[in-house]
């Protein structure tokens, strides 16, 4: 049995230690055993106790390396982002009721949903904005959801009726504890400045907010949600890391489309994913064909039957 993988690993380092310590327990017994054939049942018993305690360690440690396999693939942690996309300012509000229906989400799961950063609007609209969702199995629930995301409705605004059709776009980021990407310092441009609205008189008088642009792809990462400015600086890089991840991802995808059974993950923030009629009161998901009604009750975070619909989907191609 190989230990060093398990002494590597800090969350399954004592349990090795300890089982370390089982074997020494163990060449001992044999050796009294060598010495005195008279203690040969009580070794016997001893030995097979000591068997059990190994087994019971061994299985503790690979379930918790098996855990950790899993995080890493799927983190507990993600930043959403909301864009407004095409149609003004209707979808400037789509986009704010799309981070509200994941807010309302996020609370029934338990989740934890801090606001990173926004850009809003005269009548209360997300240009943009992003939001730090941690909580147990959050980015393996929530992977589908990048893409654009289209309304039709008749806005309040709107004196003759006319449907009007937005968009507005959507992208789960990933933060993995480790990642593979390398950013040169001279890659990265980065602005400090206040942060202003809420939080506080310290907020609005010392330059905590950060803003990072990365040079060759001209990504441009900003955080506010943090009082200092270390760790907004340290957030948003892990935010950029995770844009460069998946851009990365984005290319390999498209390199080798031909060779992909699992379709569903791989919209990118302009492949249409999803259609809220209001006035028919459907949702329907266009990637595999489904339909849902009660959009009122989807907009308050009742997301589970599409999210799960998308899951059942995700391992049926794979296993096709």
């Amino acid at each position: 049995m190989d230990l060093d993988k398990y002494k590597a690993n800090h969350k399954t380092a004592y349990l090795a230690e300890s089982f370390e310590r089982l074997l020494k327990e163990e060449e001992e017994i044999k050796g009294l055993l060598t010495s005195d054939p008279s203690m040969g049942e009580l070794a016997k018993k001893e030995l097979s106790d000591l068997e059990a305690q190994k087994n019971t360690l061994r299985a503790q440690m690979d379930g918790l390396l098996k855990e950790g396999e899993e995080e890493e693939a799927f983190p507990n942690e993600l930043v959403l982002e909301v864009r407004a996309g095409v149609g003004g300012e209707e979808a400037a509000l789509f986009a704010h009721k799309l981070a509200d229906m994941y807010k309302a989400y996020a609370q029934k799961k338990g989740w934890s949903f801090i606001t990173v950063d926004e850009s809003t609007t005269s009548i209360g609209g997300y240009k943009e904005a992003s939001f730090e969702i941690g909580g147990k199995g959050v980015y393996k629930i929530l992977r589908f959801e990048t893409g654009v995301h289209r309304i039709q409705r008749v806005p309040d605004t709107e004196k003759s009726g006319r449907v009007h059709t937005s968009t507005a776009s959507v992208a789960i980021l990933p933060i993995r504890k480790k990642t593979n990407m390398e950013v040169p310092p001279s890659d990265i441009e980065i602005e400090f400045s206040r942060s202003g609205g809420a939080g506080g008189q310290n907020v609005n008088k010392v330059e905590t907010a950060v803003r990072l642009t990365h040079k060759p792809t001209g990504i441009v990462v900003r955080c506010t949600s943090e009082r200092s400015q270390g760790r907004n600086r340290e957030k948003a890089m892990g935010i950029l890391l995770s844009k460069l991840q998946q851009m990365k991802e984005a290319d390999d995808a498209k390199q080798y489309a031909g060779a992909r059974k699992e379709q569903i993950g791989t919209a990118d923030r302009s492949e249409k994913i999803r259609t809220y009629n209001i006035l028919q009161d459907r949702i329907t998901d266009h990637r595999i064909k489904e339909s849902w009604h009660n959009i009122p009750a989807i907009f308050e975070g009742n997301l589970d039957p599409i999210l799960e619909a998308l899951e059942t989907a995700s391992d049926a191609e794979k296993k096709a």
